[in-house]
């Protein structure tokens, strides 16, 4: 057995040899999958990536099925602090089963997702795997980006109804800082605050683009541009702006295009 140290400071007991992992964040998934798919058992019903993975679904992030992952007798599940809660953790604790807690909230910096002693790199080594060449390959991607300039400034809507969006310190946040695009509501004390569409130019600034994810909430091209009226809204995978993982590579790829920011 080794006892390693998560992202939150946690001691976790892993066996020498990893066979069973459980994986309840996405991002995390396609990392694992990327790296030695024969270790999943089981994931979230939105880990979309790869598209062809076959393994027990157990649920979401905010709702995962405990029982049903503590029958699946996994060696270690992987868990992020933002997208799970801590209940559910706990409760997978109390039935005796390891879980290792990343806490990515930037490309690299105190949590790093990069680098040989970044989250990522100790997530797969907890899983008893090797650095994995796609880490290089983001590494190199991320080295490469040169922010725009001048910069932008931008609103990140992650929610209507009420109107929620990207606030402070998000991983998020960092990946447009990254590109050159400032994000109007960094200064905000919420990470993730809610929002009066009414003056909200005025409060913070002003911005010149509205970035648009399509998850968690699906903004198309016929909902959520039109509350912008005059100011440049961009549709954006939530992949290449919310992952952390093999996605990293095509977000260094393809966001600078698709934010004017190459």
């Amino acid at each position: 057995m080794r006892s390693l140290v998560d992202d939150t400071g946690r001691d976790v007991v892993v066996p020498d040899d990893v066979t069973r992992v459980v994986s309840i964040v996405p991002s995390l998934t396609e990392s694992v999958a990327a790296t030695a798919p024969g270790l999943l058992v089981a994931a979230t019903d939105w880990c979309t990536y790869p598209a062809d993975l076959d393994v027990v679904r157990v649920r979401g992030t905010k709702n995962p099925d405990v029982a049903r992952i503590v029958d699946l007798a996994p060696d270690l599940v992987l868990a992020n602090a933002e997208e799970n809660r801590d209940p559910d953790l706990d409760r997978l604790r109390a039935a005796g089963v390891a879980v290792w807690v990343t806490d990515i909230r930037t490309v690299s910096g105190a949590h790093p997702a990069l680098g040989p002693d970044g989250s990522l790199a100790r997530m797969l080594d907890a899983c008893g795997l090797a650095r994995p060449g796609w880490l290089d390959a983001a590494d190199a991607a991320w080295a490469a980006v040169r922010p725009a300039a001048p910069r932008r400034r931008a609103v990140v809507p992650i929610w209507r109804r009420p109107w929620m969006a990207v606030g402070r310190d998000t991983f998020t946040g960092d990946v447009l800082a990254r590109l050159g695009v400032d994000n109007a509501l960094d200064g905000d004390p919420e990470r993730y605050p809610k929002v009066d569409l009414d003056g909200l130019a005025g409060r913070v600034g002003g911005f010149d683009v509205v970035v648009l994810p399509d998850e968690p909430y699906l903004f198309t091209a016929d909902d959520g541009p039109e509350a912008f009226p005059g100011v440049e809204s961009v549709l954006v995978s939530g992949r290449l702006l919310t992952w952390y993982g093999p996605s990293l590579v095509d977000a260094a790829r393809d966001l600078p295009g698709l934010l004017g920011t190459p």
